[in-house]
Protein backbone atom coordinates (compact mmCIF):
# COMPACT_ATOMS: atom_id res chain seq x y z
CA UNK A 1 0.00 0.00 0.00
CA UNK A 2 1.72 3.02 -1.52
CA UNK A 3 1.46 6.62 0.94
CA UNK A 4 1.16 10.20 -1.44
CA UNK A 5 2.52 13.33 0.41
CA UNK A 6 2.04 16.67 -0.31
CA UNK A 7 4.38 18.61 0.72
CA UNK A 8 4.44 22.63 0.41
CA UNK A 9 7.92 24.35 -0.19
CA UNK A 10 6.92 27.69 1.26
CA UNK A 11 5.88 26.15 4.30
CA UNK A 12 9.73 24.96 5.23
CA UNK A 13 10.35 21.86 7.96
CA UNK A 14 9.08 22.09 10.90
CA UNK A 15 9.41 18.72 12.48
CA UNK A 16 11.28 15.91 11.59
CA UNK A 17 9.11 12.99 10.07
CA UNK A 18 9.14 9.89 12.44
CA UNK A 19 8.81 6.24 11.76
CA UNK A 20 8.84 2.89 14.29
CA UNK A 21 11.08 0.29 13.60
CA UNK A 22 7.64 -1.74 12.69
CA UNK A 23 7.14 0.23 9.83
CA UNK A 24 10.10 0.39 8.58
CA UNK A 25 10.40 -3.27 8.79
CA UNK A 26 7.09 -3.14 6.41
CA UNK A 27 8.05 -0.24 4.10
CA UNK A 28 10.38 -1.27 0.87
CA UNK A 29 13.91 1.14 1.46
CA UNK A 30 13.93 3.40 -1.08
CA UNK A 31 16.98 5.34 -2.56
CA UNK A 32 19.23 3.26 0.09
CA UNK A 33 18.11 5.41 2.77
CA UNK A 34 20.45 5.28 6.11
CA UNK A 35 18.11 5.00 9.31
CA UNK A 36 19.20 7.92 11.86
CA UNK A 37 18.08 6.47 15.33
CA UNK A 38 17.72 8.71 18.34
CA UNK A 39 18.13 6.46 21.76
CA UNK A 40 16.67 8.69 24.77
CA UNK A 41 15.36 8.62 28.12
CA UNK A 42 12.49 10.86 29.42
CA UNK A 43 14.57 11.60 32.56
CA UNK A 44 17.77 12.79 30.67
CA UNK A 45 18.38 16.23 30.47
CA UNK A 46 21.03 16.27 27.12
CA UNK A 47 17.94 13.98 25.27
CA UNK A 48 15.90 16.78 25.98
CA UNK A 49 18.30 19.97 25.09
CA UNK A 50 18.59 17.91 21.82
CA UNK A 51 15.31 17.41 20.88
CA UNK A 52 14.71 21.45 21.56
CA UNK A 53 17.62 22.64 19.90
CA UNK A 54 19.87 20.47 17.55
CA UNK A 55 16.33 18.51 16.24
CA UNK A 56 15.06 21.67 15.49
CA UNK A 57 17.20 23.02 13.55
CA UNK A 58 16.09 23.68 9.89
CA UNK A 59 19.32 22.55 8.26
CA UNK A 60 18.96 19.15 10.65
CA UNK A 61 15.05 18.58 10.05
CA UNK A 62 15.64 18.96 6.08
CA UNK A 63 18.78 16.12 6.40
CA UNK A 64 17.01 13.94 8.49
CA UNK A 65 13.71 14.16 6.64
CA UNK A 66 15.07 13.74 3.65
CA UNK A 67 18.15 11.44 3.14
CA UNK A 68 17.11 9.02 6.26
CA UNK A 69 14.87 7.19 8.21
CA UNK A 70 14.14 9.10 11.38
CA UNK A 71 13.23 6.86 14.43
CA UNK A 72 13.19 8.01 17.93
CA UNK A 73 13.61 5.08 20.93
CA UNK A 74 12.89 5.76 24.66
CA UNK A 75 15.32 3.33 26.12
CA UNK A 76 12.99 2.39 28.91
CA UNK A 77 10.14 1.46 26.81
CA UNK A 78 8.04 -1.88 27.75
CA UNK A 79 6.28 -1.86 24.40
CA UNK A 80 7.50 -5.22 22.56
CA UNK A 81 9.30 -4.07 19.23
CA UNK A 82 9.18 -6.38 16.10
CA UNK A 83 12.05 -5.56 13.73
CA UNK A 84 13.65 -8.00 11.04
CA UNK A 85 11.66 -11.38 12.60
CA UNK A 86 12.66 -10.78 16.10
CA UNK A 87 10.39 -9.18 19.03
CA UNK A 88 13.07 -7.30 21.24
CA UNK A 89 11.49 -6.36 24.80
CA UNK A 90 12.40 -4.46 28.20
CA UNK A 91 14.59 -5.83 30.39
CA UNK A 92 14.09 -5.05 34.53
CA UNK A 93 17.53 -4.18 35.47
CA UNK A 94 15.90 -3.27 39.04
CA UNK A 95 12.98 -2.39 40.84
CA UNK A 96 11.71 0.31 38.79
CA UNK A 97 14.23 0.37 36.36
CA UNK A 98 15.40 -1.07 32.84
CA UNK A 99 16.33 -1.15 29.54
CA UNK A 100 14.80 -1.95 26.06
CA UNK A 101 17.09 -4.80 24.30
CA UNK A 102 16.88 -2.51 20.95
CA UNK A 103 18.63 0.18 22.45
CA UNK A 104 20.98 -1.73 24.47
CA UNK A 105 22.13 -3.38 20.88
CA UNK A 106 22.17 -0.48 19.03
CA UNK A 107 23.26 2.06 21.25
CA UNK A 108 26.29 0.19 23.74
CA UNK A 109 29.38 1.64 22.78
CA UNK A 110 32.63 0.35 24.91
CA UNK A 111 29.96 -1.90 27.14
CA UNK A 112 28.09 1.18 28.28
CA UNK A 113 24.69 2.86 27.10
CA UNK A 114 24.81 6.60 27.59
CA UNK A 115 21.82 9.43 26.28
CA UNK A 116 21.45 10.35 24.01
CA UNK A 117 22.81 7.71 21.90
CA UNK A 118 22.52 8.09 18.16
CA UNK A 119 23.07 5.36 15.61
CA UNK A 120 23.17 5.33 11.77
CA UNK A 121 22.28 2.15 9.84
CA UNK A 122 22.63 1.67 6.43
CA UNK A 123 20.30 -0.12 3.91
CA UNK A 124 22.11 -3.57 4.89
CA UNK A 125 21.07 -3.28 8.45
CA UNK A 126 24.91 -2.14 9.65
CA UNK A 127 25.71 0.41 12.38
CA UNK A 128 27.85 2.87 10.38
CA UNK A 129 27.79 5.45 12.88
CA UNK A 130 27.53 5.55 17.02
CA UNK A 131 27.85 8.18 19.23
CA UNK A 132 26.54 8.56 22.72
CA UNK A 133 26.39 12.31 24.25
CA UNK A 134 24.86 15.84 23.13
CA UNK A 135 25.46 17.21 19.73
CA UNK A 136 25.00 20.61 18.78
CA UNK A 137 23.22 21.19 14.91
CA UNK A 138 26.96 22.45 13.63
CA UNK A 139 28.38 18.43 14.77
CA UNK A 140 25.48 16.51 14.01
CA UNK A 141 25.03 18.48 10.29
CA UNK A 142 28.79 17.28 9.71
CA UNK A 143 28.23 13.65 10.72
CA UNK A 144 24.91 13.10 8.63
CA UNK A 145 27.00 14.61 5.61
CA UNK A 146 29.49 12.67 6.10
CA UNK A 147 27.42 8.97 6.23
CA UNK A 148 25.69 10.66 2.96
CA UNK A 149 29.18 9.94 1.20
Amino acid sequence: MGCVVFLNPEAGYTQIQKISFERLDSIEIQDDKNVFVFIRTDWCKYCHKMVRTTLKNETIVKLLTNHFYFIELDAESKTDIKYRGRTFKYKPTGNETGVHELAKQLGTINGKLNYPALVVLNAKNEIVFQYDGYLNAEELEAILKETLQ
